[in-house]
């Protein structure tokens, strides 16, 4: 989906869009290179199968940029978010594939804001993530 210019006034409530997309390996190396975040945990299956995971995890945060990415697909070019809340419910591993779920569960007209739930679930239906943010449009 190309980001198209929208108004406000092309959203209501309950309006949702979806996004997916599998986590690769050069995924999370660039995110680690990106971000500087080299936890063993993401990038050392040895050290990781030591763990309470017994294997690799994405980054949580990866995970969430790419809830992230759906949603400004969703909203189109010149939306910003200005507030968010997250939380990680289940493992993501490379090579999963994950849905991003966007509903519009609130509006606030008078600043242009809308509220956005996003569930983010792998290729067996497991919640991965999930996470509430606020966005304002330019119009």
């Amino acid at each position: 989906m190309d980001y198209v210019p929208k108004k406000f006034a092309d959203f209501k409530m309950g309006d949702t869009n979806i996004y997916t997309h599998t986590i690769s390996e050069d995924d999370v190396k660039t995110f680690a290179r990106i971000t500087g975040d080299h936890n063993p945990l993401h990038l050392d299956e040895a050290y990781a199968q030591t763990t309470p995971f017994k294997g690799r995890v994405v980054h949580g945060m990866l995970v969430e940029s790419i809830m992230s990415g759906g949603g400004s697909r969703f909203m189109g070019m010149g939306a910003i978010h200005v507030g968010h809340s997250a939380k990680f419910t289940a493992p993501t591993r490379i090579g999963d594939t994950v849905t991003v779920t966007s509903e519009i569960v609130d509006l606030m007209p008078e600043k242009r804001r809308l509220t956005i739930k996003c569930v983010c679930t792998n290729q067996d239906g497991v919640a991965v993530a999930e996470s509430e943010t606020v966005v304002k449009l330019q119009q």
